[in-house]
């Protein structure tokens, strides 16, 4: 690793912040569907939903903040093709920077962007009624689940975002995996689904980590899901980074 890696990296995740604190729209765009969705299904369609949960709500949140991170990686694809496009890398292969940290950098900005539209969303289903007996190690399992989760997506719009040929194409990817937990156990049980439905469901990665976090937030012990969950996510990761840096050097040497 490049000695300089780190001061490198924090000085380009500047550059990025500032980017976005100058578009602070990008960011109340990420918020605004999971709310739009969490408010459907609440006050529209909750009351016909059976859960065996007291409160719809307090069942919807784990899959309503997984498709807050799906809706918001679609802007780290959108802004790595804008910087691949306008020449910013070759300008920075000039330079003495650790190449590396060009992706670094768009990678960190979209965990704390991402993490900020997270918390308008919890801010928001506890204004619609969201309540949680969980402790603080819990609150804190529940955060470092869906920021890995986070990084790994990341990773993946990375790809995309070195590839693609057009802004919408950038940004398209994203499309099925908002729609991902609209097919698991995020709005309904799995065992009211039909049997290929019901088996597609329970073996992807959303409703495992669902799960998790429903439990967590429950105060109920956290079964095997757990162990998928982090399965799930750190292969995930591991796949789309190996893929993601052997694209990013081939596309820079």
């Amino acid at each position: 690793m490049n000695r300089h890696f780190f001061g490198d990296t924090a000085v380009l995740l500047g550059r990025s912040l500032r980017h976005i604190s100058r578009s602070p729209d990008t960011i109340i765009t990420t918020a605004i569907m999971p709310i739009a969705f969490m408010l459907l299904f609440v006050y529209v369609f909750g009351g016909a939903i059976q859960t065996g949960s007291d409160s719809y709500v307090n069942y919807l949140l784990p899959g309503i903040l997984l498709i807050t991170v799906a809706s918001g990686i679609s802007y780290t694809a959108y802004r790595l093709f804008l910087d691949m496009k306008s020449g910013i890398f070759e300008r920075f292969q000039s330079m003495p920077v650790a190449r590396s940290s060009v992706l670094w950098a768009h990678v960190l900005t979209s965990l704390v962007a991402n993490f900020i539209s997270l918390v308008v969303v919890v801010l928001v289903a506890l204004a619609m009624g969201f309540r949680s007996g969980a402790g603080a190690l819990a609150w804190l399992a529940v955060a470092g689940i869906v920021m890995l989760f986070t990084l790994a997506l990341t990773w993946l719009a990375v790809i995309p975002g070195l590839t693609a040929n057009s802004v919408d194409g950038a940004s398209a990817f994203s499309y099925p995996l908002v729609f991902l937990p609209f097919i698991s156990s995020a709005f309904v049980p799995t065992q009211s689904m039909p049997g290929p439905v019901r088996a597609f469901a329970e073996n992807q990665p959303v409703t495992a980590i669902v799960n998790t976090i429903r439990d967590l937030f429950a105060e109920q012990q956290v079964g095997g899901d757990i162990w998928v969950a982090l399965a799930w996510c750190a292969g995930l990761l591991v796949v789309t980074y190996g893929v993601a840096m052997t694209i990013y050097r081939r596309r820079t040497s």
